[in-house]
């Protein structure tokens, strides 16, 4: 079976995938790197990769061309997403799914986290079409417990549409292994995730979708854009991203405000940490970073850092964000944060005359609250 190719889209220069050290340390190795890739994977790729990502005391550089000089603002009609023509969805369907191989597969938390979670990277020959936000679903090889064939499972793309090797033919989800005991004392496994966890590169992967117009991130490239993540949600804003900060495309240059709130239980869980902190050093006036570490952090109160609470830190200003109509905001994860942030602006709206349940409404229904949890 064919696999990426080594040429990059003109269109969209991007930086080298998950950015990492554990795939760097496989990367910046020809004899690792090969190992990894399945036949027909272009050396001269690897040699790319080897010349834009380097390792500075265990820091990851990324080097990205990125053009940094301010445009005017312009105003952009808001238009929805979800009408795009050239959107793609059910491209493919459980009963004839795209086979695709496993490219990348690593690990991308510290042997201390409380789990495995893993970046994989599965080859798609620009087959299953996406946009940033949009969701595959994976269908386990095997039949159940019932002998019948495993229902496929959605998992948001952590990739932007380029791909992590901006040639439009790979895809990437950010996975946690599901592994727990149930009430018998029995230790469970869940079929996909492991499947997924364990696969090695060149597997072939069954592969349905794309699917999902909820996430879809806005087209106003002046927008403020804040994403709101638990976990493995983060797996859709880091293609956002990735499209702001590290790709160059001819008809979008983010010149608006993107506000990341990522909440973990340890620092070691820290996803892609590497990649968020170079975007905002790099970009400090258009994306601001904010960690919740419920396990190590606390705040003045004495209570533990979970993700609302770090975000009641900056309620004032955030409230104020959220009456401007270029504001859109993104939720995924874990279904009890979406509860405690209302709790924090109830208040604040109740206190300018509005009631948050039904101010949270239009916000729903111009496209300005988007949710995906679970």
């Amino acid at each position: 079976m064919a696999t990426a190719a080594a040429a990059v889209v003109a269109s969209a220069t991007v930086t080298p995938p998950c950015c990492t050290s554990s795939l760097v340390a496989a990367i910046s190795s020809t004899s690792s790197a090969q190992s990894l890739l399945p036949p027909r994977y272009s050396t001269s790729r690897v040699s790319l990769l080897k010349s834009v990502v380097t390792l500075h005391s265990n820091t990851t550089t990324i080097q990205a061309a990125i053009v940094t000089e301010t445009e005017t603002t312009k105003k952009v009609k808001k238009e929805s997403r979800k009408n795009d023509e050239g959107l793609s969805t059910n491209v493919f369907k459980p009963k004839d799914p795209y086979i695709g191989r496993c490219l990348l597969n690593t690990k991308i938390v510290g042997d201390d986290a409380p789990g495995e979670t893993w970046h994989m990277v599965f080859t798609t020959e620009g087959k299953v079409p996406y946009r940033e936000g949009q969701s595959i679903g994976v269908v386990p090889p095997g039949t159940d417990a019932n002998g019948k064939p495993h229902k496929l499972r959605l998992y948001s793309i952590a990739s932007s549409a380029p791909g992590d090797f901006g040639d439009y033919k790979t895809v990437s989800l950010c996975v946690k292994r599901l592994v727990y005991t149930n009430d018998k004392g029995e230790v469970v496994k869940g079929v996909c995730s492991n499947f997924l966890c364990d696969l090695k590169p060149a597997d072939e992967v069954a592969i349905t979708g794309p699917v999902g117009k909820e996430m879809l991130m806005p087209t106003d490239p002046n927008a403020n854009i804040i994403m709101l993540a638990t976990g493995t949600g983060i797996a859709p804003f880091r293609g956002f991203l990735w499209r702001m900060f590290f790709e160059k495309h001819d008809d979008y240059k983010f010149n608006g405000l993107a506000w990341l709130f990522l909440g973990v239980p340890t620092s070691s869980s820290l996803l892609y940490r590497e990649e968020f902190e170079k975007m905002q050093g790099d970009y400090p006036e258009n994306f601001r970073l904010d960690f919740a570490v419920s396990r190590e952090q606390s705040n003045a109160k004495g209570e533990k850092m979970y993700i609302q609470t770090r975000m009641a830190e900056y309620a004032e200003e955030l409230w104020q964000l959220l009456q401007k109509d270029n504001t859109f905001v993104y939720m995924c994860g874990l279904k009890g944060m979406e509860k405690g942030i209302d709790e924090i602006m109830t208040g604040l709206a109740e206190r300018d005359g509005y009631v948050w349940a039904d101010y949270k409404k239009q916000l729903k229904k111009g496209e300005q609250w988007n949710v995906e949890v679970y």
